[in-house]
């Protein structure tokens, strides 16, 4: 059988990773020595990878990380006080499995965005989904939910979700609707799913920052006492990018 109408019906079958292998076979001599099962092999094997890197490349777009942010890229310097063991038992992401959240408070430019993203980015390369605001947006866009109908779509979606990272807790004073909002999203995501919080805000101030004590002991309830706790201390980290 001639090679032109193998691809195009790879092509047709939508195995673009087959496709491109077979392609590349053909220009390399020592392919030809192998046996047709150990061709074959090395098709599958190029089908599976190309299939799994379009899932990542997904999953890294619908996620809606804001930086480039990778666990090989999280800074340890001492000043920062941030416990590298901790950080690196975490990476296998056994604590999404376990619905476990983190939270992750410190002074402005201490880096607090791209390490809860680098613990993002890690979880997308391991296949969960994952979904990434900035609280006062967020909660802006549920009250147009609310408007538009699509409310309770958009909150079976975000329940769905694997790891929701919400960046910027307490910048903005909440609205009781805001407060009653963000409980029912966390109220979904109790014990199912997993959370990661950022926040200028040291936590024993988070109370507070809600502004109704019954929502907020409801609110707290479902994201502290299940979580990892990282507070960073140091200078801004954007002084030190800017002298480099």
């Amino acid at each position: 059988m001639m090679l032109h109408p193998v691809l195009d019906h790879l092509k047709a079958l939508k195995l673009d990773g087959m496709h491109e292998a077979l392609q590349e076979q053909q220009n390399k001599k020592e392919i030809r020595e192998l046996s047709f099962e150990e061709r074959l092999g090395l098709l599958i094997e190029h089908e599976i990878s190309l299939r799994e890197s379009k899932r990542v490349k997904r999953r890294l777009q619908n996620a809606r990380l804001r930086t480039p942010a990778c666990f090989e890229d999280i800074n340890f310097k001492g000043t920062r006080k941030l416990d590298k063991s901790a950080v690196l038992s975490l990476e296998n992401c056994q604590w999404i499995r376990d619905s476990r959240n983190i939270l992750v408070t410190g002074a402005t430019g201490t880096g607090k965005t791209f390490l809860a993203e680098s613990f993002a980015h890690k979880a997308c390369l391991k296949g969960f989904n994952v979904l990434s605001v900035r609280l006062t947006r967020f909660l802006e866009e549920l009250v147009q939910a609310k408007a538009d109908g699509s409310y309770l779509k958009r909150l079976h979606a975000i329940s769905k979700t694997d790891l929701l990272l919400v960046d910027d807790f307490g910048i903005s004073p909440f609205t009781d609707q805001n407060r009653r909002d963000f409980l029912e999203i966390l109220d979904d995501r109790y014990k199912k799913k997993s959370t990661i919080i950022t926040s200028q805000l040291d936590v024993k101030h988070w109370h507070a920052a809600i502004g109704d004590a019954t929502l907020a002991d409801a609110i707290l309830d479902r994201v502290v006492h299940n979580s990892y706790r990282f507070d960073l201390k140091g200078d801004t980290m954007r002084k030190e990018e800017l002298s480099k």
